[in-house]
């Protein structure tokens, strides 16, 4: 199976239940692993893909198509995420400046854990939807101004699984998407802290961030990116920066989300932001081998 999500089965469905029903005292860590170990579920780099496969076997669990042992603890839920994220004390001091004062600035990858408890943080305490639990692919951004001083931070995740407006313009089947949608990232967060007074900052930020995003995902996960996107809030933001950056609006969210019911809206319009990283991405993202 490689890489790709795979496509469940009956047949699937039987190797499951027959790796649990031989093996009772696994708990579902181990299940996972022995499965990714089975399908040869990877990242291109080489690393088993086990969270992913315990989320598919809770998803088949939920829907009663197997049985899992029961978990070691209670998965956190990812409404109350933000209650146990730290507050950490940082330096507010106003910066109120012309962009070439602060130039050039330095992009940094938050890796460490105490860079990650930092990061959390800032996202916690001064982006509108605060911080939630990443999962998959993604990369953390702190960036500084040339005297050191935090201006901004950035958080790339897993782009969105399926999105009416960007899917007909990247024009790419499901069988495509499911591919080549990992050659894709989201813009999931970004923060100019409150106390930074600099035009045309964002935009900057974001174009500096574009030509180092995909060796950075590269080294990380193996892999390149073809094409960045976000989804900005209409009745709050209007994707100035984004446009400012040359990003290009491809369309708009339905506002239909998990629990909407006989096509309600339950979720706000968003519009719909992409950046392409490659000339050909629209090749990359269509094609049979992702562009590697």
């Amino acid at each position: 199976m490689g890489h790709c999500k795979p496509k469940i089965t009956e047949e699937h469905i039987k190797q499951i239940n027959r790796l649990i029903l031989e093996n009772p005292s696994w708990n579902r860590t181990a299940l996972s692993k022995k499965l990714c170990e089975m399908w040869d579920w990877q990242s291109l780099a080489g690393q088993m893909k086990d969270i992913a496969a315990r989320h598919l076997m809770r998803s088949l669990d939920n829907k009663g198509l197997i049985s899992l042992p029961a978990a070691l603890r209670e998965p956190r839920a990812p409404s109350r995420g933000a209650d146990k994220v730290a507050y950490i004390e940082h330096d507010v001091t106003p910066i109120d400046a012309r962009l070439r004062d602060i130039k050039p600035i330095r992009i940094e990858i938050a890796a460490s854990r105490e860079d990650i408890r930092l990061f959390k943080s800032y996202i916690n305490q001064y982006h509108y939807l605060g911080w939630d639990r990443s999962i998959g692919e993604t990369l953390k951004y702190f960036v500084y101004s040339n005297s050191g001083a935090v201006l901004s931070c950035l958080m790339f995740g897993s782009a969105a699984w399926s999105c009416a407006d960007r899917d007909y313009f990247i024009g790419w089947s499901k069988e495509q998407r499911a591919r080549n949608l990992m050659y894709m990232t989201s813009n999931t967060r970004f923060i100019i802290f409150p106390w930074i007074r600099i035009p045309h900052l964002a935009s900057h930020i974001l174009g500096a961030i574009a030509r180092r995003i995909s060796d950075d995902w590269q080294k990380k996960y193996g892999h390149i990116l073809a094409c960045l996107e976000t989804c900005v809030e209409r009745d709050r933001y209007r994707g100035v920066c984004y446009e400012a950056a040359n990003w290009f609006r491809v369309g708009e969210t339905t506002g239909l989300g998990r629990n909407s019911r006989n096509g309600e809206q339950v979720l706000p319009i968003k519009d719909i932001w992409i950046y392409p990283l490659y000339s050909d991405f629209i090749e990359i993202l269509c094609g049979g081998d992702g562009g590697d």
